[in-house]
Order: C-alpha cells, then sequence, then structure tokens
C-alpha cells in the first residue's frame, strides 16, 4: 500500500457496537428507591447534562422558553420587516417628493406613505429574489421551530429533574453555583444509579459530556488543524473564525448528516480504523467540497440576513454610543485558544472577563502620535461646527427642518465621539510589560517572545487578533458569508486526511461517558511537554504533546477549580508537587486555605480583626506577610467585594452573618451562602493565576533563544530576533525574584540560544523546532518521517481490533505504549 505523509502516528481503534460499560455492567438499585430517574441508558440522550447546565446558565425553564420564543418571533419580525420596508413603502411620499392631497388637512401622515396592500403584494409576487429569500426563510424558521419543540420538551425533563432529583426550584436556580448543581448530581448517581454504566460520576465525567465537541475544538485549534490563519495580499498575516465558519466545522465534525460521529456519545466505526483511511478522507473531502458550495449557494440569503440583523442589532447602539465600535472584545479564536480543556462557558468568561480591563489598558498604550495629533485638529474643527449647529438650534428651533442640518448634527457628534478614541488619557503611564504579565494572570495563555517584548509593536498586532475590535468582529460576521466558502473548498478540503487522523489518534473510550478527545484527559504521561514541567513525567513523542503547556495549565485550572476531584496516582502526584514548588518558591507555605478565608470573614467583626485592606483595596493578612511580592493569594480578590467586607467591618453596612463556621458549611442562608462561593471561586481563581505565572516563569527560564515552537513567531530574517533574546535574557533577573533558582538554565544551555530547548537527561540540551500540526525537529533538519506505510485493510480486519478504554471511576487509563506507536 502507497505510504502516506501525515503528521499523526496511528493508533490502534476503540470502537464498539453499544456504549461502554453497558454490556458488562450490572447495577443493583434497592426495590423501595425506584424512580424515573433510575438507570437512564444514555444520560447524552435521555438526561444530557449539557441541557442541564444550558438550563442552568440561561436561569431556568421559563427564561430559557422565553428566550427561545424571542428567536423565533425576532426571525420573523426581521425577514417581514424587511419585505414590507423594500416593497410596501412609497419613499417619495415619505422624503416628500410627491405631495399628498387631503380634504381635512394639508398635514402628510406615516400611513399614506404605505402602499395599498393590494399594490404591496403584487410587487412581492413580482421579485424572484424576494419570494427565494422568503422560502428560504421559512424552511429555516420551520426548523427552528420543530428544534424548539424538541428543545422544550428536553427542557421540561430536565426541570423535572431539577424539581424531583435535585430538590431545586426554579425560582432559586439562579442564585445557585454549577458546582453546586454539579455536588448534587455526584451524590444522586450514588443513591438512584441514574447512569447505569458505572457505579459512581466523577467531575471529569460531567465535563466530559458537557464539552465533548469543544474540547476537539480546542485540541484541533492547539495543535493548528484548522485553517484560520491566512496571509491576504497587503494585509499580512490575519486570523479569521467567525461564528458561520464555526457553525460549519461543528456541522461537518460532529452532528451534521454524514458527521464522524455517528451519535452524541460514539465517532463512528470506520475512523477509528487505520487500513481505510486515504478511502475516509476523501469521503471527507467531498463533504466538505458540497457544504461549501451549498454555502457559496446560500451566500447571498445569508449575507442579507447577517447585515440586516448587524442593522437592527447596531444602529441605535451606534447612536447612542458611537465609541462602542471602538471598544474590544475577545474574539472567537481567542476565547478558542485561550480555552483550558475541560472548561467550561462561564468558566472561560469569568476568567477573560477579569483580564478585560488590563487588556483594554494595554491596548490603548499603543496609540499612535501621528493618529492623536490629526485626530485632535479634526475633533477641533468638527466640534467647532456642531457647536454652531448646537447653538443655532437653541436659538430657533425651526433651524431643525433645514434639509441635512439634523444628519450634520449626528454625523459631527459621531465624528467627535470617535476621534476623542484616538486621544490618549494624559495622565495614562506606559507600562507594558506590567500590564502584560496581569493580562498572563488571567488568561493564561501567551506565546514566550511577548514577555520581554510588550513594548513592541509586533507583539500589540499579534495580540489583537486575541483581543479585538468590536467593528473588526462586526466586520468579520459580515464578510464571514462570503469567505466561509472558500475556506472549506479551498483550505478546509486539504486538510481531510490529516483530520480523519486526527480523530482516529486521539480518541479514547471513557467507560460510562463514551469517545472523548484524549488532549481532555489531561493526561501528563500520554500529552504532557517536558518543557512544562513534565520533564520525566511524560512518555509523550513529539507529536502527542499539547502546544503551550495546554495540557498541564489545564490540568491545574480542573484540579483548582474542582478540589473534590480524585485524579490518577500520577496525576495526583504531578499536582502537589507543583503546588508544593509553587508554596514553597514564593514563600506560601503560610497561606490561608479557602476554608478558613470564609470562616474568617463570615466570622463577623471580632474574627476580622486582624484583616487589614492596603490602598489598592488589596487584602492582607499577618498569616500571608510571607507571600512574595505581587503573588499574593488574596491580591485578585474583587476589589468591588473588598470595599463592601471594608465597609462592613468599619460599620457603615450591616454584617448579616456573625455566625460560627459551621455556619458557612451547612448552607443556612442564601446570603451566606452565595457570599462563600464568591470567596471560593476568588480565591481558586488567584491560586490558579499564581500557578500559571509561576510555570510561565519556570518554562521560560527553560525554554529561552528561539522563539519558533509557538504559533506567533519571528521570520529568521528579524534582524531584532537578537535583541529580543538579549532582553529577555536581563529581564529573567528583574520579574518574580523568588521563582526557582534550580530552573535557570546552566551556561552551557544559555550560549548558542538559537533553537528552543529544555534540559534533557545529564544535562544535555534538547532544541527542537515547531513544524506543521504540532510536529518537532532538531535544528536546521526537516520534520522526522516516522511513519511506516499503513498495512492493507483486508490484514487489519481479520484480527481483533485492539480496544483500550479508559476508567475514570479507578483513575485508570490504559494506552498504547509510544514505542508501539512508533513501530506501527
Amino acid at each position: 500500500m502507497a505510504h502516506f505523509d501525515t503528521e499523526y502516528q496511528r493508533l490502534e481503534a476503540s470502537y464498539s457496537d453499544s456504549p461502554p460499560g453497558e454490556e458488562n455492567l450490572l447495577v443493583h438499585v434497592p426495590e423501595g428507591a425506584k424512580s424515573q430517574w433510575h438507570h437512564i441508558e444514555n444520560l447524552d440522550l435521555t438526561l444530557t447534562l449539557l441541557h442541564v447546565y444550558n438550563l442552568h446558565q440561561k436561569n431556568g425553564f421559563t427564561c430559557m422558553l422565553l428566550g427561545e420564543i424571542f428567536e423565533l418571533v425576532q426571525l420573523l419580525f426581521v425577514v417581514g420587516f424587511t419585505v414590507f420596508l423594500a416593497n410596501c413603502v412609497d419613499y417619495d411620499i415619505l422624503f416628500a417628493n410627491k405631495f399628498v392631497n387631503h380634504t381635512d388637512s394639508s398635514k402628510v401622515t406615516l400611513p399614506d406613505a404605505f402602499l395599498p396592500v393590494d399594490v404591496c403584494s403584487a410587487r412581492i409576487r413580482d421579485n424572484a429574489f424576494v419570494i427565494f429569500v422568503l422560502i428560504i426563510s421559512g424552511i429555516f424558521w420551520l426548523h427552528r421551530l420543530v428544534k424548539f419543540i424538541y428543545n422544550i420538551c428536553c427542557y421540561w425533563e430536565i426541570r423535572s429533574f431539577y424539581t424531583n432529583a435535585l430538590k431545586m426550584t426554579m425560582s432559586e436556580l439562579p442564585y445557585v453555583t454549577w458546582q453546586e448543581v454539579q455536588a448534587r448530581i455526584v451524590e444522586i448517581q450514588k443513591e438512584h444509579q441514574i447512569c447505569i454504566h458505572k457505579k459512581e460520576l466523577s467531575e471529569l465525567d460531567i465535563y466530559h459530556r458537557i464539552l465533548r465537541f469543544k474540547n476537539y475544538m480546542v485540541a484541533m485549534v492547539n495543535k493548528s488543524l484548522l485553517p484560520m490563519r491566512f496571509r491576504p495580499p497587503l494585509l499580512g498575516e490575519v486570523v479569521f473564525y467567525t461564528r458561520g465558519l464555526k457553525y460549519n466545522f461543528e456541522l461537518i465534525f460532529f452532528w451534521g448528516p454524514g458527521s464522524l460521529f455517528g451519535n452524541e456519545w460514539s465517532l463512528k466505526t470506520e475512523y477509528k480504523k487505520g487500513g481505510n483511511r486515504q478511502e475516509l478522507a476523501d469521503r471527507l473531502a467531498s463533504r466538505i467540497l458540497w457544504i461549501g458550495i451549498a454555502n457559496l449557494l446560500l451566500c447571498p440569503v445569508i449575507l442579507v440576513w447577517q447585515i440586516l440583523y448587524a442593522f437592527f442589532s447596531y444602529t441605535e447602539v451606534i447612536k447612542r454610543e458611537p465609541g462602542s465600535l471602538g471598544a474590544r472584545c475577545w474574539s472567537l479564536y481567542g476565547r478558542c485558544y485561550l480555552r483550558h480543556f475541560n472548561e467550561l462557558d462561564h468558566e472561560l468568561m469569568s476568567r477573560l472577563s477579569k483580564g478585560y480591563k488590563p487588556s483594554s489598558k494595554y491596548m490603548n498604550c499603543f496609540l499612535s502620535p501621528l493618529l492623536t495629533v490629526v485626530a485632535k485638529n479634526v475633533a477641533f474643527f468638527a466640534g467647532s461646527l456642531l457647536a454652531v449647529l448646537i447653538a443655532l438650534t437653541i436659538y430657533d428651533e425651526d433651524v431643525l427642518a433645514v434639509e441635512h442640518v439634523l444628519s450634520s448634527i449626528t454625523l459631527l457628534g459621531v465624528c467627535v465621539t470617535v476621534c476623542r478614541s484616538f486621544i490618549p488619557d494624559k495622565h495614562m503611564v506606559f507600562c507594558p510589560e506590567q500590564l502584560l504579565r496581569v493580562i498572563l494572570a488571567h488568561i493564561h495563555y501567551m506565546p514566550d517572545h511577548w514577555q520581554g517584548n510588550a513594548h513592541r509593536y509586533e507583539t500589540r498586532d499579534q495580540f489583537s487578533q486575541l483581543f479585538q475590535y468590536k467593528a473588526v468582529f462586526i466586520l468579520e460576521e459580515l464578510i464571514s458569508p462570503v469567505v466561509t466558502p472558500f475556506i472549506l473548498i479551498f483550505s478546509l478540503r486539504r486538510k481531510s486526511l490529516e483530520i480523519i487522523d486526527f480523530f482516529r489518534n486521539f480518541t479514547v473510550e471513557v467507560v460510562g461517558v463514551g469517545d472523548t478527545c484524549s488532549f481532555a484527559q489531561m493526561d501528563i504521561r500520554q500529552h504532557g511537554h517536558p518543557a512544562w514541567m513534565s520533564a520525566g513525567k511524560t512518555e509523550a513523542s513529539i507529536y502527542q504533546q499539547a502546544e503551550d503547556g495546554k495540557t498541564e495549565l489545564s490540568l491545574m485550572h480542573f484540579a483548582i477549580t474542582n478540589p473534590q476531584w480524585q485524579p490518577p496516582q500520577e496525576t495526583t502526584h504531578f499536582i502537589s508537587q507543583l503546588k508544593e514548588k509553587v508554596h514553597r518558591e514564593v514563600g506560601g507555605a503560610s497561606m490561608v486555605t479557602p476554608r478558613s478565608l470564609v470562616a474568617n470573614l463570615l466570622g463577623g467583626p471580632t474574627t476580622l480583626g486582624s484583616v487589614h485592606f492596603g490602598r489598592d483595596c488589596s487584602l492582607t493578612n499577618q498569616g500571608v506577610a510571607g507571600l512574595g511580592e505581587g503573588v499574593s493569594a488574596l491580591r485578585s480578590l474583587s476589589p468591588y467585594f473588598l470595599i463592601f467586607l471594608s465597609s462592613a467591618y468599619h460599620g457603615f453596612l450591616p454584617l448579616p452573618f456573625s455566625t460560627d463556621a459551621r455556619t458557612v458549611s451547612s448552607g443556612s442562608s442564601v446570603w451566606e451562602g452565595q457570599m462563600t462561593s464568591m470567596v471560593l471561586s476568588e480565591y481558586a481563581s488567584t491560586e490558579m493565576s499564581i500557578h500559571a505565572l509561576y510555570m510561565h516563569e519556570c518554562h521560560k527560564q527553560q525554554s529561552r533563544g528561539d522563539l519558533s515552537r509557538h504559533t506567533w513567531h519571528r521570520q529568521e530574517s528579524d534582524d531584532s530576533s537578537d535583541s529580543m533574546v538579549d532582553e529577555v535574557r536581563s529581564d529573567a533577573r528583574t520579574h518574580l525574584r523568588n521563582f526557582p533558582r534550580s530552573a535557570i538554565p546552566t551556561s552551557a544551555s544559555v550560549a548558542g540560544s538559537s533553537g528552543t530547548g529544555y534540559l534533557g537527561a545529564g544535562g544535555r540540551v534538547v532544541r527542537s523546532a515547531r513544524v506543521p500540526m504540532g510536529g518537532w525537529a532538531e535544528d536546521g533538519q526537516a520534520a522526522p518521517r516516522l511513519h511506516t506505510p499503513v498495512p492493507e485493510e483486508g490484514s487489519e480486519d481479520e484480527v481483533a481490533p485492539h480496544i483500550h478504554r479508559v476508567n475514570t471511576n479507578h483513575a485508570l487509563t490504559v494506552h498504547r505504549p509510544t514505542s508501539s506507536i512508533l513501530s506501527d
């Protein structure tokens, strides 16, 4: 058989005709404890945990129902109102180009501009494009209606589950955290056995079911598999990832007709085999082609819809706040790139929201001086004209009746507002390095070459791909219907073989969960990277390693977010060892625990006697005086929350929780429960920020020099690369002075730092450079092809497939050894 070139190695397939564990697991249920929630055969169909999560995030059944109804009405309104404006309005009368004869009054009313019903209907029937748009819109609306009815049935069942099984009413659901809901699901599994595949559900099982497909998307972005980066003429490198493109990716991979997944929990059997990979790749390429052609044919309709929806959504906002287009938001690509494995939507948005203000301040540091001078003068001239027109309208309001006066006032106001957005605050201090470290503490992911080079425009431009203007976001969505078909046809289709290999190589079967992305297991041994504190702990080949420390950072985030989770023994050792290092190196051995913090905060004024509030609203305690500079475990608590506590302590606000710590744990008060959740959440966020900073600092010390391993990298022809390395070296002594001395490379590793390296066995420096799809190669060499010809289909089908499963109940992951993978 022909030799196939691909960046992935083949793993033996794992497949089954039934959900994993169902064929050999029998759970005994006491007769008196049976209910409708016992022995649900498939949680992904009957009781979808994703629906449980969505109902919680949408604040209950009633809010969800109203939201779905208004979405249907909104679609009808946009289509109907647009057709009415295009065919049923006489604009000559509306613009006073035609006079209307009235017998009783000379005043023209709005109904005078409306055409008669027969004329309006005739104009609609004679317009073929309008008929085509109405037919497509009607089909789409009927599809949404069927989906709405299905969702209502599902959510009604979920509502009953909340009420009867979890003992939560819809009225209190908006005030209950997801962690509480998740804890109750874990408990009722022990009592009622709602899942027949296993006796106990872990937090990781729940996350896998909710984020099954999103974990695949995060992994594909991490391995640079999906076509998102392009170099159009005159624009340089740009990132293009819109909601339309995301919808098509999910349609092709997960749930559309002919997708790779046969149901909600299982990858199709043929995609788990290696012998027919080329045939499957050709089939996938053909499917991508047809979906791209369908997007191209529907482009006019989708484009019109996007324009109309943007017009109806943003026109009033732009008129009221013209500067809103100059505001920034996290791009869709940024949300996917910065997302941890097994991170829920609300966790991601909370983390990114905390980094919004420092990110905005950082981007505002790069306002062009030349543009500032131009903006000041344009604002002066536009403001002068605006002042004269306003003064005239104040003197005589009949000035507004003059043609284009009101429009001129509006446009001049918009112009002044836009110009002011380019004028920096005169009190702003230029400190990009400090801001970038604050941003890193929240977003957790950052290319190596950004640190020490925060003042460069190259870093700013690359960060803008994650944190883009709202206007750019709207523009990308508007042109998405035109660009998406070409991306599918000419870019994604060429990657069909790599996509097939990705799903085959990085899919594992988890008992009680089904097929999941192996990266989502957060297994350091299988997907860790030696340059991210996994040296000596990982057996991953260069093709199996997650980029940018995704495995290690995701593992720490999940462990900190879910403290009750029981990871495997090796993972537990890695987590405990890392926490011990962080506490030791940053002086945090005496750091208080979150439970004791809650007890202190909820213990009344006598307990708050040792708590002090600094000038920057940061919370300090005598027990945490030894923490290193900038890494106090309580320093990132919300300032507003701390101001509230300070006010309460000084008597300005009442403290309704003068109870002991036992009352806090019992959850007798809803207010106290919310306060406890708030403190624990902020504590976990702070702890993760400290660990992220520490891991990045260690990684920076281990892999300095050539920064081409990351998604953003400088070309070899960049003359400033040497100076960048020198700045990174000189800056290493100034940042986080308490970080580990052992992580600083020796002089041998620093010398010749043209390649990315980490210390290997015996102190030998191992250098590597990035190749497409996460592959690595020695400096100056091409990536080694570690593949051998794939066996013929017949030889594989004659042998029983090698099934490997992951049993999260016992925290056991069974994978093939790396040596056997490379020998296939």
